[in-house]
């Protein structure tokens, strides 16, 4: 039994079902086009459940914040949906407005209508509760329109915002199916893993991953920690080992005595647990050049890990029947320096473990090296996971579980 609703648990027959969906795209700058429709395809097996089901679905979603360059309408959001479906999108530029209402009224079973940027709407972005977020001018429009509230946003779970969290205390409200896959899949990596289970931690996001590692060990979900990047490099300072000038300015303002102090604290506590790169990568007269630790500090930065470490790393996941990925051995777009990831991500794709990959260069890599799809889940979520793995509570996954047992 799961903890929150799903389409299972309703017959969206005839039914208006507000639909949230996480379509904030990387846009091209001059154009304003989008050039990665990934969240789209994502959310198609829910779009194209409720349509063949016959509920008349309203798509709501937002782009960019106010302010930024990428805050615009829904439309093209909308034309490219339609694209991907084959069936009709009818898209209006309202929110909750008469030309809103009345084209939701309209709908006839099996059709499916895009509202515009749901943060056109100022309290959209507002840190509310659920219950004050459903006294908004936003939900009492148009959750009165609707016999059903799905949230498919996963990558916006950690937002405590309107369209995300205020339905679900006025209308009976479920996950849609990418939102059900995600917490099923993180819940079987990090809840409950196959062991051994091994998490490998690269790429250049370093602070939080300190506060990650320490939970998942402490509550002996994962079994050994792989650092390769810039975490690698945070725990190799922290030991009082010099990597040069250029790669110790890498750490940037967060790199704080503060922060190294607690990186020792951890790293000394689980030592036998968190492995470390012994060699590394460098540019050197325009060449890739391996070097030993013993042979920092270098003036060059360390791009990749090197061969002995590679070899190290898949001798560990050898034997691994869960793998958790966030982030890459080194900087994979430089083909001088994609080895490590390559040849790493490549002997997790042919492993028989449950593996699950998350973070936005993690997957740009296994794209690039046409590896996402023999990966077990690749997770969409950025902020969403990083909160979930810390072991904090995702404001959407909360608000869904206190309206499972909600009577309407």
């Amino acid at each position: 039994m799961k903890d929150f609703n799903t389409l299972d648990d309703f017959n969206v027959e005839n039914k208006t079902v507000l639909l949230r969906v996480d379509f904030n795209m990387p846009l091209d700058k001059k154009t304003l086009n989008i050039i990665d429709d990934t969240r789209i395809r994502l959310a198609l097996p829910t779009i194209q459940e409720l349509n063949r089901k016959k509920a008349k679905t309203v798509i709501l979603a937002h782009q960019g914040k106010q302010g930024s360059w990428d805050f615009i309408s829904m439309e093209k959001h909308a034309k490219t949906l339609q694209k991907l479906l084959g069936k009709n999108v009818s898209y209006i530029d309202d929110i909750f407005g008469d030309k809103a209402i009345n084209a939701i009224k309209n709908l006839k079973p099996g059709d499916i209508l895009f509202l515009d940027n749901v943060r056109k709407f100022a309290g959209e972005t507002e840190k509310k509760t659920p219950e004050e977020h459903a006294k908004t001018e936003l939900i009492q429009k148009l959750y009165p329109l609707a016999d059903l509230y799905v949230n498919d946003a996963f990558a916006a779970a950690h937002r405590a915002q309107c369209s995300l969290t205020g339905f679900t205390v006025v209308l009976p409200s479920c996950a849609g199916r990418l939102m059900e896959k995600e917490l099923t899949n993180l819940e079987k990596a990090l809840k409950n893993p196959q062991k051994p289970s091994i998490f490998l931690f690269g790429g250049a996001k370093y602070a939080d991953v300190i506060v990650t590692i320490d939970r998942v060990l402490s509550n002996k979900i994962a079994d050994k920690i792989l650092l390769c990047g810039l975490t690698a490099n945070a725990f190799l300072k922290a030991q009082g080992i010099n990597l040069g000038v250029k790669n110790e300015q890498a750490f940037g303002e967060e790199g704080t005595p503060e922060l190294f102090q607690e990186i020792s604290k951890v790293y000394a506590k689980y030592k036998n647990m968190i492995y470390l790169p012994k060699d590394f990568a460098i540019e050197y007269n325009g060449k890739r050049k391996e070097i030993t630790l013993n042979e920092l500090p270098v003036d060059n930065n360390l791009f990749d890990i090197g061969e002995k470490t590679i070899e190290e790393y898949k001798n560990i996941l050898r034997n691994a029947k869960t793998i958790f990925l966030s982030g890459p051995c080194g900087v994979f777009e430089n083909t001088l320096f994609k080895k490590g990831t390559q040849e790493i991500f490549t002997f997790i794709s042919k492993s028989k473990a449950f593996s699950i990959a998350g973070g936005g260069h993690t997957v740009a890599a296994l794209e690039q090296l046409k590896l996402k799809d023999k990966i077990t889940h690749v997770s969409t979520g950025g902020g969403s996971l990083e909160k979930y793995m810390m072991g904090d509570k995702l404001p959407v996954v909360e608000a869904l579980k206190k309206a499972k047992d909600k009577k309407f």
